[in-house]
């Protein structure tokens, strides 16, 4: 269980590697180490991010200039949480060193990440045994084959199994980021970040990886995108995709295999992701009874609202508003 706390900042160990992409390695320390002011996020819970590597020498990155990390993989017997960034193109095993470090780390119960092909070290940690990963689509087949004891998800962004946490490639590492933020401080610091960072605040891990995007861009498209805002207006409205079709001007086929294309999902999962952030952000920021903030949101009854909860969040509406509402009390996540 990682517990949050007002009086002590969260630990964040990131995993250095001779090789490593920059940008790889600035993913979450630009989502966990973004400098908040008080004044922006009330009593929300700290971060301080740091960098570690197997050895203590200049390491070259894939971008031609070195790092040098200022700590070894000792950090990751404290370290609240520990994020493997990426690893080698050739899905190399990993040194020993790193491979017992990670072990140890998630023994004591730190929240394990892997981005991109971080999951490969964790994998050859035993780690994800029987649990379900993600990792990039170009080595998805990869990572099966030579552990077929992780199920691997071979089209999601990224993947939530508890106490292991993993994504796709490269900008799915942003999504992942900002999901784990969402979950250990709530909705509006999350959104905060992303607005500084200017990425979407909210992606689905069950969203495709590659998602088409026809082109050129037609005025039916301008209409699609009309539609969807519409939507997100009207969220507490019941959403039928015959009656959007016709608002889109298109066939029911057409409208279900454009929003496909669009958002890498179907529409019913994105309608649901929608609903959950609105009703994450309304339990955050008023007062509004469990049975209003269910209607608003378009879940129509408080019980539909506990249950998509209980399935998508692992947690109550009550409990989220306790979590996120009494900033600077004492707050569990449960894993």
């Amino acid at each position: 269980m990682l517990t949050l706390s007002a009086t002590r900042p969260l630990e964040v160990a990131v995993i250095a590697y001779d090789g490593i992409t920059p940008f790889h390695l600035s993913v979450p320390c630009l989502v966990f180490g973004t400098p908040l002011d008080e004044a922006e996020a009330p009593g929300a819970p700290r971060f301080v991010v740091r960098v570690c590597a197997a050895v203590a020498a200049p390491l070259p990155t894939a971008a031609g200039f070195a790092i040098v990390p200022a700590h070894d993989l000792s950090l990751l017997e404290t370290a609240d949480i520990v994020i493997m960034p990426s690893w080698h193109d050739d899905c190399r095993p990993a040194p020993e060193a790193l491979v017992t470090a990670l072990q140890g780390a998630h023994r004591r119960g730190a929240r394990m990440v892997g981005l991109c092909l971080g999951a490969f070290p964790l994998a050859q940690a035993g780690l994800l045994d029987g649990r379900r990963a993600a990792t990039h689509w170009g080595m998805a087949a990869i990572l099966a084959a030579r552990h077929p004891q992780v199920l691997v998800e071979q089209d999601m962004l990224y993947v939530d199994d508890g106490a292991l946490l993993t994504s796709a490639g490269v900008a799915a590492g942003l999504d992942c980021c900002l999901y784990l933020l969402r979950q250990l401080a709530g909705a509006g610091l999350a959104n905060r970040v992303a607005r500084r960072l200017l990425v979407a605040p909210h992606r689905q891990g069950g969203q495709a990886q590659f998602i088409e995007r026809p082109l050129p861009v037609s005025h039916s498209e301008g209409r699609f995108a009309d539609v969807l805002a519409y939507v997100g207006a009207h969220l507490g409205q019941a959403h039928g995709i015959d009656a959007l079709a016709e608002r889109a001007a298109m066939s029911r086929r057409n409208f279900t295999r454009h929003f496909r294309q669009a958002t890498g999902t179907s529409f019913k999962q994105w309608l649901l992701g929608q609903r959950l952030a609105h009703a994450q952000g309304l339990l955050e920021k008023s007062d509004a009874a469990i049975d209003v903030v269910a209607q608003e949101a378009g879940f129509g009854t408080a019980l539909s609202l506990r249950q998509h909860f209980r399935a998508s969040l692992q947690t109550s509406p009550s409990a989220y508003r306790k979590q996120f509402r009494q900033q600077g009390a004492p707050m569990n996540q449960a894993d």
